[in-house]
């Protein structure tokens, strides 16, 4: 898990950077809008609407922003956006899987074809990567001020995490599926507001990498993110601190 602690410190620098060209805000609108058009147009009743603006407001994204899309999703007119996983390797055996949303099936499977052949992969087919990613819930918050760190921690255990990791003044909660909501209504109780809260792929195992390998396979996962059609990028590096520097 110490890979995916450090993968999430790096994409929450790089989301800083996306924001300012758009592709967050991108990605983060169409969820918002698929949310409220699948669920209604109510946060408190929609509990993936609810999840959706609380990325938005934790990637810092204006109110007006996320109203619309709020109400594009409500509305009868707009895209119509299908949600359609890709499973494949990357150079090296790394497992690299990417979910995405979109408007355009052929256009969105050829860019991701193109990118796993470009820099050294291969698409595979759906449920070849179940047996190396687990389905978890995380959550990511800055350390609550006044707040010790085992009192912190005791609390969320009994809320059903299973692994609380501090690191650079942010704390990344993961936890079973099934306790996501339990552990949501736990950081509600505490007045904790999760700057991001969403199901994630994890890894069961993952691989190390000499430093030129992982520069190809890092190749391949920031042209799949810097799509648009590509909402999240999952894999099973194990990160070295090094190779965080590199990036």
């Amino acid at each position: 898990m110490a890979g995916h602690s450090k993968w999430a410190n790096i994409k929450r620098r790089k989301g800083a950077q996306d924001a300012k060209r758009g592709k967050l805000f991108t990605k983060l609108i169409k969820e918002i809008t698929v949310a409220s058009r699948e669920g209604g147009g109510d946060p408190d009743a929609n509990p993936r609407l609810r999840l959706a603006v609380q990325n938005a407001k934790g990637a810092n994204m204006p109110k007006d922003n996320i109203e619309r899309a709020i109400k594009k999703g409500e509305g009868a007119e707009g895209d119509s956006y299908q949600e359609v996983s890709y499973e494949g390797y990357g150079p090296n055996g790394i497992a690299v899987f990417v979910e995405t949303m979109t408007d355009n099936l052929n256009r969105t499977v050829a860019n991701v074809r193109a990118a796993y052949s470009k820099y050294g992969g291969s698409l595979g087919t759906n449920g070849s990567l179940e047996f190396i990613f687990d389905r978890k819930g995380v959550f990511t918050f800055r350390v609550p001020e006044g707040d010790e760190e085992d009192d912190l921690t005791l609390e969320l255990i009994d809320a059903g995490a299973e692994e609380v990791e501090f690191s650079d003044d942010y704390v990344n909660v993961t936890t079973a599926m099934e306790d996501f909501g339990s552990l949501q209504h736990k950081l509600d109780e505490l007045n904790i507001e999760a700057e991001t809260a969403d199901l994630q792929r994890i890894p069961k195992t993952t691989v190390e990498l000499d430093d030129e390998s992982f520069k190809q396979v890092y190749k391949l996962i920031e042209v799949l993110e810097d799509d648009d059609d590509v909402q999240k990028v999952y894999h099973n590096i194990e990160i070295s601190d090094e190779q965080i520097e590199m990036i």
